[in-house]
């Protein structure tokens, strides 16, 4: 009823859930690269499902031989770094399945890669999951995280950069 009150200006962009599960803090990531935000502000989510999927609409930047995080740029530019777990990179891919590659074109919802959740849960140190706005230093822009708890892939929106 009230939608249209509250319309998104051109100045704003906002960044959807890359995977269901629920929120958390930045400062709440047990790793003081995320939770001291050195590479960027941002938020993190603990993932209820092995899913990630496109949280704007863009490019893949960078997938690593490891396949346990994405880089991603959208198409105003804002670039953002999807880490799955905490020392995932240990794994070496196993239990990850990446379903893009560099310089792949993204729409809202699509699937980035698939993890097995059981098994990142048993093998890493975390499975709270960075979503990091790595070149929001260069900017005037502020990133305003949403009050949800519970969050949907693709659906709800979890950062407004504005």
């Amino acid at each position: 009823m009230f939608k249209n009150l509250f319309k998104k200006t051109k100045d704003e962009e906002v960044i959807y859930a890359p995977m269901s599960g629920e929120k958390a803090a930045l400062e709440d990531v047990p790793d003081p690269v995320f939770s001291e935000k050195m590479m960027g502000e941002g938020i993190a989510i603990i993932p209820s499902e092995g899913k990630v999927v496109a949280p704007v609409q863009g490019e893949v930047v960078h997938v690593p031989d490891t396949l346990h995080a994405v880089g991603i740029k959208s198409e105003a530019g804002t670039e953002l770094l999807v880490h799955i777990g905490l020392e995932t990179v240990g794994l070496k891919g196993e239990g990850f399945t990446a379903k893009v590659k560099q310089g792949d074109k993204i729409n809202v919802g699509d699937e980035l890669i698939s993890f097995d959740l059981d098994y990142i849960k048993e093998h890493a140190d975390a499975i709270i999951t960075p979503i990091i706005w790595t070149n929001g230093q260069d900017s005037e822009k502020q990133l305003s995280p949403t009050d949800e708890t519970k969050v949907m892939a693709g659906e709800t929106v979890i950062l407004t950069i504005s």
